[in-house]
């Protein structure tokens, strides 16, 4: 079986890209704490159409999630070598942060009036 879960903060940005017309895919980096160290691990997070594109409007790096998804691992060749890697396709991703605006968001509002 693989099955995957995890609790973690963004470490990086969210990437949000279209492939073939209509799907959508948003990547990014979760780091995971280790029980009672002052460690993380990292792991290259995949996430899939309407959830990618909600990922992408409102996660920012730092953001708290739990995800639960599967391993992929993947191999292809670059500069005459080849190269592999694992990532976790996220089936589901919850948001654990409260929620603010997101930079999108903060760049429409208007700023608060002045006062006399």
């Amino acid at each position: 079986m693989n099955v995957v879960m995890l609790i973690g903060n963004l470490a990086t940005e969210v990437d949000l890209r279209s492939l073939d017309g209509d799907k959508q895919v948003a990547n990014f980096v979760l780091a995971v704490d280790r029980p009672g160290k002052d460690e993380a691990d990292f792991f290259r997070v995949a996430v899939w159409d309407r959830q990618a594109e909600i990922c992408a409007r409102y996660l920012v790096k730092g953001k708290r999630i739990a995800l639960d998804g599967r391993l992929r691992s993947r191999s292809w060749e670059e500069d005459g070598k080849r190269r592999s890697a694992v990532e976790v396709v996220a089936n589901r991703v919850q948001f654990l942060s409260p929620p603010t605006a997101t930079p999108r968001q903060r760049s429409r509002s208007r700023p608060p009036p002045r006062s006399p």
